[in-house]
């Protein structure tokens, strides 16, 4: 099995955007925009048609129904670490449905595993049956 080889997104396909911040932080969060908003267009992406299908068939609510990716990073307070951090999350988000999920063999159980359950269950029903109210003659 070979590796996979390592996904790049280019900065081109990716809008970075700077906004302000939510949450306390005095005068300052009104005045400075340090929070970044990623948007990345995944049908668009020149990102490999697998790794495409899986990233719009997960359950998150931060892709749109076009298909666009919006990523909002505002836990630092500098611009320049929250988008590093938001490039993070997205190359996490990327490589996370990088590799395709493995295909489930059906199997079966062994004879003996067979048997021996039914004679588990034969003798769980004996016991249960000699529970029974004894007849009275």
């Amino acid at each position: 099995m070979s590796l996979p080889t390592p996904l790049c997104v280019d900065e081109s396909e990716v809008q970075v955007t700077a906004i302000r911040a939510q949450g306390p932080g005095g005068q300052n969060v009104n005045k400075v925009s340090s929070a970044i908003q990623l948007r990345f267009d995944i049908p668009a992406s020149s990102l490999p048609e697998g790794v495409k299908e899986r990233l719009l068939a997960l359950a998150d609510n931060r892709i749109t129904a076009e298909g666009e990716l919006i990523l909002k990073a505002q836990r630092y307070r500098t611009q320049d670490m929250n988008r590093m951090d938001a490039f993070s999350r997205l190359h996490e988000l990327i490589h996370s449905v990088a590799m395709p999920p493995k295909k489930r063999k059906p199997t079966k159980p062994s004879y003996g595993a067979v048997q021996k359950r039914l004679q588990s269950k034969s003798q769980r029903s004996d016991l249960k049956a000699r529970r029974g109210s004894k007849d009275l003659d």
